[in-house]
């Protein structure tokens, strides 16, 4: 049998029976797994909340923890696999060394770009166009009072803050809700 493609062989048979010498196959079965390593793509999972965000040639960034790559998506599944959502992103430059297939990677979809915008790590009841209080860090962090935040469009870990903090402040992001009856 030959490969209808130029690369490099990954496996004969599939991942829970290899073939075996002078093995019968079926019309259609699994024979070999052939990957080019110079046209890879990146498959990213996204949570199905966030994917209706997701649009074709949108500008993605991947990490392979041997450098950061741009590319862009190619391709968005359209069905739901355990809660998430695959996204192919074409990569647009050359690959770091050491990039192979099904390498674990972690991807990035720039789904909007803001400028001066002021925001924060997502706190836990950090919803979308929403009104939170958030405790105010004060006093050289002796301190934190309540305050009224106002919030806006969000990412996978920040939000924006439409009002209610300033550039500079510090803010308590994690569960504050044992403290509700009190305002400092």
């Amino acid at each position: 049998i030959r490969a209808g493609m130029e690369g490099v062989l990954q496996r004969l048979g599939d991942p829970t029976t290899p073939l075996q010498a002078g093995q019968q196959l079926a019309a259609g079965a699994l024979v070999a797994r052939v990957a080019d390593p110079s046209k890879l793509k990146a498959a990213i999972k996204i949570a199905e909340t966030q994917a209706k965000d997701v649009q074709l040639d949108q500008v993605a960034e991947i990490d392979t923890r041997n450098g950061v790559v741009r590319g862009h998506v190619v391709r968005i599944d359209p069905a739901v696999d355990n809660g998430t959502v695959t996204v192919d992103v074409a990569l647009d430059a050359p690959l770091p060394k050491g990039a192979r297939p099904d390498l674990s990677v972690d991807g990035t979809i720039e789904l909007e770009h803001l400028e001066n915008v002021i925001y924060v790590g997502r706190p836990v009841q950090g919803q979308p166009d929403s009104q939170v209080e958030l405790f105010k860090v004060m006093n050289n962090g002796k301190t934190a009072a309540r305050v009224p935040v106002k919030l806006g469009r969000t990412s996978v870990n920040t939000i924006e803050v439409v009002e209610g903090l300033q550039v500079g402040d510090q803010v308590v992001l994690s569960d504050m809700s044992p403290w509700d009856g009190h305002g400092q």
